[in-house]
């Protein structure tokens, strides 16, 4: 997956957006305020940071030792970075980041859920 398929994937989500809140070349991706993903697009190797099931992140861990790790500079519970370097299947990269848009809509208030699924 390029950086630009990374960013593209992303801003597919129903009210996701893209900001800037700590550097220009750090990507944060949110929906309705909240964080789904955080990337420098432009890194190398190419990683983003991606919410995730605390059981689901520790067997990811173990079962893509190295690729998938804790999250770097968050709750090392609740995210893991992701490396995207080609090594991954695409179709799990895309699983990660779609689990975690995901975790984030189900967090939010009821009104705002509803809200996403209107038209």
């Amino acid at each position: 997956m390029t950086p630009g398929e990374l960013r593209d994937f992303c801003l597919s989500f129903n009210a996701a957006v893209e900001d800037f809140p700590f550097t220009p070349e750090t990507s944060v991706f949110k929906v309705l305020g909240k964080l789904f993903a955080l990337t420098r697009l432009d890194g190398s190797p190419l990683t983003v940071n991606l919410k995730c099931d605390p059981e689901d992140a520790i067997r990811l861990r173990e079962e893509y030792e190295g690729l998938i790790i804790p999250g770097y500079h968050m709750n090392k519970r609740h995210w893991n970075t992701v490396t995207v370097d080609g090594e991954l299947p695409d179709r799990l990269v895309r699983e990660l980041v779609e689990d975690s848009y995901d975790l984030v809509v189900a967090g939010l208030p009821r009104a705002e859920r509803l809200r996403l699924d209107r038209p």
